[in-house]
């Protein structure tokens, strides 16, 4: 792998990586998030699309109950608190391939929240990860620099992605090795597919990672500054990614100089990562509440209803196996 400078292994040892994933999950519903179209991977560009998809003025989101319980099974299966009453908000950002200007999503009311996910620690035992939260929202359009025959110098853009329901999947900064960033990538893929609610195909898009990387020196109380690697699109890709952030970070604090807070991208063929933009702030995107939804609440009665869709999962079913 490709390296910013030749570290040797004892200056990396006096460094302790920290790292948290946001995990966002295409969930497999019948039709958009928050309207009737259907929810289909694929199909000719900007045909599965309508007035609410595209933001036109005096269109009303209506929220999919599918997708609710999709969720709902999503955050038992992750250990998860799922509570009574959560809010969507507006996330304001301009994109090209994001006609209403913002995204419908949650942020400090989620539906999902408090859980962990185990895995292996590498001693023969388990390291419990936190997961700070599973919310819903939903995915932007996708912006197309490829494949015309001016693409030299035009992208076009294709809306049939937006609208479609996400669950966001938030761990706590608690993975301290990239080996550890794919063990719990793996371990998250495998209950999503048990649970039903996605097809975690990430050639296509049903999953997708970001990862949030900083280093501090061991037996440091405080993080160090984080930088954000976005949309590696395998496990084996986000590894060799943070492997390469971690000794990057590593050989600048080594030179004396500050690691920059900054969203980075991942060049699979090279092995490095480059900048992509400053890392926003949460009040960069200007958060409120959405005015077209009211508050979801879920009941005991309906929530329970909606986990008697949620089979044995992995770790149970592999535990009551061995013990048959």
């Amino acid at each position: 792998m490709p390296t910013a400078s030749a570290l040797s292994p004892e200056i990396l040892a006096k460094y302790q990586p920290v790292i948290g994933l946001e995990v966002h999950v295409q969930l497999l519903t019948e039709t958009k998030a928050f309207c009737g179209c259907v929810n289909l991977y694929g199909g000719e560009p900007n045909t599965h699309v309508c007035p609410v998809c595209l933001g036109l003025p005096g269109a009303l989101p209506v929220l999919n109950e599918q997708a609710v319980e999709f969720a709902v099974l999503t955050g038992a299966a992750l250990n998860c608190k799922i509570n009574p009453v959560s809010i969507f908000a507006r996330k304001n950002y301009f994109y090209p391939d994001s006609p209403k200007g913002y995204q419908i999503s949650q942020y400090d009311k989620p539906t999902c929240e408090h859980g962990y996910l185990d895995i292996p620690d590498g001693n023969g035992g388990l390291k419990r990860i936190g997961i700070t939260r599973a919310h819903m929202e939903e995915d932007a359009g996708k912006s197309i620099h490829d494949g015309f025959p001016d693409s030299v110098t035009r992208s076009y853009i294709d809306l049939n992605r937006c609208g479609t329901p996400l669950i966001e999947i938030v761990s706590e900064p608690d993975l301290r090795s990239p080996q550890e960033a794919f063990d719990y990538l793996t371990k998250l893929k495998e209950i999503l597919l048990y649970a039903g609610v996605s097809d975690c195909n990430m050639e296509e898009g049903s999953l997708r990672c970001d990862a949030n990387v900083s280093i501090m020196l061991k037996g440091a109380d405080k993080f160090g500054t984080k930088a954000e690697v976005k949309n590696v699109n395998s496990f084996r890709f986000i590894r060799s990614a943070l492997e390469y952030e971690i000794e990057r970070q590593v050989e600048i604090l080594e030179s004396g100089g500050k690691v920059v807070q900054e969203t980075r991208l991942y060049n699979s063929a090279e092995g490095v990562t480059y900048s992509m933009r400053s890392k926003e702030q949460a009040h960069d995107y200007r958060y409120f509440p959405e005015p077209d939804l009211p508050p979801l609440l879920i009941s005991e009665e309906w929530k329970n209803e909606s986990l008697k869709g949620l089979p044995e999962l992995p770790e149970a079913k592999r535990t009551r196996l061995i013990a048959e």
